[in-house]
């Protein structure tokens, strides 16, 4: 009879623990997807980015004709980010390809920079309705992957801190949930959009 009574009692807490698990699991995947899903948002923006700006060269391409390094470079930037992009969008918890992402976007940002700074001195350039109007898209995109990386941020931060919290911690490895890599821009002069007036 006590046997059975003990027995009883090792059987609930046995599947106590196990209702637990399978809550942090569920908590877990909850959350991941969450930030998978912020990274979709991400996505959208800079893939919208990165067909922009063949259009953006396109149109510079008759006033800039001399400057074909600077055309080429900003084309080279944007094709290695999109590949960086699609890397990251097919798994956007990987540490590497995330790492990559950043890395292309901030070379990106870098030519891009380039090669406003170079068109400043081309008022031709600077006042063609086409490249106004890309500018002006341009700028409104950047604008939107900022704010869709802060959300994305976010919810790896919540993502990261439940899944390093106790007793999640415990379980998280063994059931396959590593840390996110937030996406920031790491060099501070890559931080701001780059500088548009026409």
């Amino acid at each position: 009879m006590i046997g059975w009574i003990i027995l009883g009692v090792l059987v609930l807490i046995l599947v106590g623990i196990v209702l637990y698990v399978i809550g942090i699991y569920n908590s877990l995947v909850q959350l991941r997807n969450r930030f998978k899903n912020a990274f979709a948002q991400i996505d959208v923006q800079l893939k919208r980015r990165h067909d922009l700006i063949p259009n953006l060269v396109e149109t510079a391409k008759g006033y800039l004709s001399h400057e074909k390094e600077t055309l080429e470079n900003v084309i080279k930037a944007r094709n290695q980010a999109a590949s960086a992009r699609e890397a990251a969008a097919a798994n956007p918890d990987s540490a590497s390809s995330m790492k990559s992402l950043k890395a292309s976007e901030g070379a990106l940002a870098g030519a891009l920079t380039g090669f406003f700074a170079l068109s400043e001195a081309y008022p031709d350039l600077k006042a063609n309705q086409n490249m106004m109007q890309l500018t002006e898209e341009l700028t409104s995109t950047e604008n939107k992957i900022s704010f869709a990386r802060q959300a994305f941020n976010d919810a790896v931060m919540r993502y990261n801190t439940s899944r390093e919290q106790f007793p999640a911690v415990v379980f998280a490895g063994a059931l396959n949930f590593g840390p996110a890599e937030f996406f920031e821009i790491e060099n501070p002069a890559e931080k701001e959009a780059p500088k548009v007036s026409f």
